[in-house]
């Protein structure tokens, strides 16, 4: 039987675009996308506002989530991956994580075929 993973993945948003070239390359099936804010390895900034300083320390973020099964997730992981690099604190991260079942609610398959 085939498994289903979820891959996750945190990038800036100025590297959506090249992501979902890569992603589209990989064969990859369906996407997600959320704006996110997070906080990693990227250094906190000081801002000014009317006069008074403040530290920005949730960097806005893209949340990426990908459902998988007749492509390889590590295939999504190094699509996204090379998409996604600057070398730069703040570049991101990916997840794999298993799915346990999928069912998709317009034809009633479970399964594998769901994704």
């Amino acid at each position: 039987m085939t498994e289903i993973e979820m891959v996750v993945a945190y990038i800036r948003p100025d590297k959506l675009s090249a992501v979902k070239k890569g992603l589209s390359e990989a064969g990859a099936p369906s996407l997600t996308v959320s704006n996110v804010s997070g906080r990693g390895s990227q250094p906190t900034k000081k801002s000014q506002w009317r006069g008074e300083e403040y530290s920005v320390d949730l960097h806005q973020k893209v949340k990426l989530e990908c459902v998988v099964a007749e492509i390889p997730a590590s295939d999504v992981v190094d699509a996204i991956a090379e998409a996604a690099h600057t070398g730069d604190p703040g570049d991101g991260k990916v997840f794999v994580l298993p799915v346990e079942s999928a069912h998709q609610i317009r034809t009633d398959v479970s399964g594998v075929d769901a994704v």
